[in-house]
């Protein structure tokens, strides 16, 4: 049986960041304009006053410190706080399906693959740009990829899901070489009005090659020792978008059509399924969880990914075992545990094992574990 590698990795990052100093000045003029223009009504006790932000109580709540996004103008305007991206011409390539290709062939070139030694593009993301044709066809073509391509939404755990995906493809001898891509553009669903979850997310594509090792000729690979998968229904993490309801009434807001948590419920509910999880998988695999030289956890939060690696290992942490990007990436979802491993694999020595897992809305939650090859 074939054994799947991870050859190489891609990572587009856009040009613009916001700085939590930033996001909070336009937030707090928003604040102060809505608190202004309701005044009687807040003095009547019918609508309730907005609360500002600070720079300080994000850092504390979350870790992160700054975002990169495909449009800053459009966010920091307190007149409209969402991106200004306009529509594409159908002729043009999506902006969704540009950033993939970016991060697609940096992952191309570190591999020295060409389009040709490619039979499968896995387009594995919380939010495609559209429901039809699949991102992952419209990228297959931007790269003059034979073979086939199509979508994988499993939110913040898309990005593991596809390298199981991928690595079965490969097994089975279906695919020579499958390309799993991971472009989020997740400011586009951020309510930026909303205090508490103004700050979460950020823009980003990476982008995985995952090959039979037989046709490897990256020095080094990463074997992919066993994959573990889990689903568990929850409303804690949802967004009500799609095309049943497409606008909302002018003037009229719609905030459960963009992002929403409940927060707390989120931490006290996931953070044991995905220790449990990751420890279920090692010790199906004979490991003990001190095996692993690292960590390559889902960028959410902080608080929750130091939570989860103490349960794991047993202890706390050093960023060295469980690298953090989150500070100045933000949550870029599925893509964030990958950004993770792009940034810091490549220390890892001959033999030594790595865990990339990724967690979120559905509940869903995805574990890989890595082996540097000789």
């Amino acid at each position: 049986m074939a054994q799947p590698v991870i050859s190489a990795t891609g990572l587009y990052t856009p040009p613009h960041s916001i700085s939590n100093e930033e996001l909070v000045e336009s937030f707090n003029a928003y604040v102060e304009q809505f608190n202004k223009e309701h005044a009687a009504d807040i003095a009547a006790g019918t609508v309730q006053p907005l609360e500002p932000s600070n720079a300080p109580f994000i850092e504390k709540a979350s870790g992160i410190k700054a975002r990169f996004v495909v449009n800053k103008d459009g966010i920091l305007d307190p007149a409209r706080m969402t991106p200004n991206i306009p529509e594409r011409p159908d002729g043009e390539i999506s902006v969704l399906a540009e950033m993939a290709v970016a991060a697609a062939q940096q992952a191309m070139e570190r591999g020295g693959k060409t389009a040709q030694d490619i039979d499968a593009v896995l387009v594995a993301a919380s939010n495609m740009q559209r429901a039809y044709p699949a991102m992952a066809v419209e990228v297959q073509d931007a790269l003059g990829i034979e073979g086939f391509g199509f979508d994988i939404n499993v939110a913040c755990s898309s990005a593991t899901f596809g390298i199981q995906t991928a690595a079965d493809f490969i097994r089975a001898g279906h695919a020579r070489a499958v390309l799993v891509v991971n472009p989020e553009i997740c400011s586009g669903h951020l309510n930026f009005r909303d205090r508490d979850s103004h700050f979460i997310f950020g823009d980003v594509a990476t982008a995985i090659l995952i090959e039979d090792a037989s046709t490897c000729t990256t020095p080094h690979p990463f074997e992919i020792v066993s994959t573990r998968l889990k689903t568990k229904f929850s409303n804690n993490i949802r967004n009500n978008f799609g095309f049943l309801n497409r606008a909302a009434p002018e003037g009229v807001d719609q905030p459960d059509k963009l992002f929403v948590q409940e927060g707390r419920k989120v931490f006290k509910e996931v953070v044991p399924m995905v220790s449990e999880m990751i420890l279920t998988h090692l010790g199906d695999e004979g490991l003990e969880a001190s095996a692993l030289k690292r960590l390559w956890l889902h960028q959410a939060n902080q608080g929750m990914n130091d939570m989860i690696s103490k349960r794991v290992i047993g202890r706390d942490v050093t960023r060295e075992e469980a690298p953090v990007i989150l500070d100045t990436y933000a949550n870029t979802s599925s893509a964030g545990s990958i950004i993770a491993f792009h940034k810091y694999s490549e220390d890892m020595a001959p033999g030594e094992l790595g865990l990339i897992c990724s967690f979120g809305a559905g509940y869903s939650a995805g574990s890989v574990i890595v082996r540097r090859a000789a």
